[in-house]
Formats: structure tokens, sequence, C-alpha cells
């Protein structure tokens, strides 16, 4: 014979009462799309925790004492400045979001989310691809194979404007032929160009997030999807958490990092002794003479040493022979 369970709820002498944790901010934003190019966008569609969620979870942790030594703000920067990452993965968001399938591409790589992508199998492609204007037209980074530096001239991109006017034309006039002739929806979409926007739903919690936006708001990040990462970072995780969003600016966007050679070499620069900090810098392969040309040969993890030093800090370094 079995016995009867009668399920209900648990009485404990450590019983409190739980009140969701709510940011009026973010309630404010639920649902209105932030405008990003052309025709992208970005907006809220749920959110779970906020600064206070993360104090919770320290301090379940680290225990009540901790209140005594350390305010919220504290905690939270410091949880931040040595990388604690736990507490801030209790909070979650997640995005609708519509964005050029090319930054999609992008964007989905980040494999720390929760998706749900509009399906080109099942319904018909977005009508809309994205429109680049005469002046927008980048051109190749000389010395970064994956990355863009300064203008077209906008003669020049009038016409390539015209040009990709037409591609997109084409393809949407092709791709609804082919639906309208009865192909199934899974092959007619094969020619669709990748400014086409696609639609996702996309959940993440606060620190991975952080990791997305780093990179993705980064100068060296592609402009397209840069914008994105920016409207989430500036318009709704500053909205969120604060608290967290300054820590993130002042220990990672704002931050300067150097590897164990470049302090080195910091180290002699900050003593006086510049001729030392050559010497270092050539023994690791940083200084080679292009005698033909009359300067020092490119080397990627000097210049990018010179880059913080003179971004950072005004300190234009110069190297003896």
């Amino acid at each position: 014979m079995t016995e009867s369970v009668e399920y209900g709820p648990i009485e404990s002498p450590h019983e409190e009462k739980i009140v969701r944790v709510t940011v009026p901010e973010m309630d404010a934003i639920l649902g209105r799309p932030f405008r990003i190019l052309d025709d992208g966008f970005v907006r809220v569609v749920d959110y779970l925790g906020g600064d206070e969620s993360i104090v919770q979870a320290a301090r379940v942790s680290y225990g009540r004492g901790t209140r005594r030594l350390h305010e919220d703000r504290g905690l939270i920067r410091y949880l931040m400045r040595h990388q604690h990452t736990t507490p801030f993965e209790m909070c979650e968001i997640k995005l609708h979001v519509r964005v050029p399938m090319d930054a999609w591409r992008q964007w989905i790589r980040h494999r720390t989310a929760n998706v749900n992508e509009y399906s080109t199998r099942y319904s018909i492609a977005i009508d809309k691809s994205q429109a680049t204007s005469p002046d927008a037209w980048r051109r190749q980074a000389s010395g970064n194979r994956q990355g863009s530096e300064g203008l077209i001239p906008p003669e020049v991109g009038a016409r390539l404007s015209e040009r990709e006017r037409e591609l997109q034309r084409l393809a949407r006039q092709i791709y609804e032929e082919r639906i309208e002739g009865g192909v199934a929806r899974e092959q007619a979409r094969k020619d669709l160009p990748l400014s086409t926007y696609t639609e996702a739903y996309w959940k993440v919690d606060l620190w991975n997030l952080l990791r997305f936006l780093g990179l993705r708001m980064d100068r060296h990040a592609q402009q397209e999807i840069r914008e994105y990462a920016c409207a989430i970072g500036h318009e709704i995780v500053a909205a969120w958490v604060p608290v967290t969003w300054q820590a993130f600016l002042d220990y990672t966007v704002h931050a300067v990092r150097f590897s164990s050679l470049e302090a080195e070499v910091l180290k002699r620069l900050l003593s006086g002794d510049p001729a030392g900090a050559s010497d270092l810098a050539r023994s690791y392969g940083w200084l080679e003479r292009d005698e033909a040309k009359g300067k020092w040969k490119r080397h990627r993890e000097r210049s990018e040493f010179e880059v913080k030093m003179r971004e950072r800090f005004g300190y234009a370094v110069s190297w003896s022979r």
C-alpha cells in the first residue's frame, strides 16, 4: 500500500519572504526598440536581477559579516577587479534583436547564450537589407586584414551604393520568383545577400554579456556590430546594473593591460633607463632595423606597446639604436 504524501511549504526558522529584484529604469524600457543602423534594433524582452542580486549572491559565499567591511558598491567593484565571475552570472537578460546577417555571424560566435533565430526555412525572409550611404564605405586597413580604416570618397561611394541597391533588388526578386514558383523556402533563400536582416531572441547572463561587450565595443570590432554593442552597453546595461557597468568601464573597457614583457620594458622606462628598455626590447625581437628605409621594421607587439603608452599616458617611446 502506498502512503499518500502531502506537499506544501516547508517551515524553517530561517524562512523569509523573497521579494523579486526589480529595476525601475529597466521596467521603463521593456519592449522599447533602440534603433541601430538603417533598420535594425535591440530591445529588452525580460531581465532577472540587478546590482542587488550580485551583492546578495556574493554574500552567500563571503558571509553576512562582509556587510560591515564593504558597502555594496565596493563589493561589486572588488568582484569585478578580481574577476570573481559567479555573482555576475546570477543576473540574466533576454534581448530581441534585428541585425544584418553578416554582423549576426560574428554575434552568434559567442556561444555562451541561449538563442532562437527567425527561421527562413519556416517563414519568408525579412524583406529588408542594410543599405550603405555613399559616405559610409570604408577602406581596407593596411595593417589589419580583418579591419577597416578611413573612408572611400563619397563620389566613388555613390556608385557603390547604387550598385548595392541593384544587387539587393535583384536578389530579392529572384528569391520571390522561386517562392512563387513553388521552390522550398530552405532552398530559395540560398542566394540572399548577407546584408539581409534577421531577428533573434538572445538570452545571456550578465558576465558573458560583459565579455561580449568588451570584445564588440572595442574599436577593432566591425563598425556594424560595434553599434549594437554600444547601444546595449550604454543604453541598456548602464540602466540595468549601473554600479556593475561603471566597474566594467573602469576595470575592463578603459583599463590598460601589460604583458610581462611590456611590464619589464616599462619598468626600465620608469626608472629613467631608456637605453636599457631598448636593449630589452631588442632581446625580445621587437627592434630590427630596416637600413634601406632608415626605420624600424614593423613589429606588432612593439607597435601595440607604443600605442598603449602614447594613447593612455601621452608618452612617445623613443628607441635607441
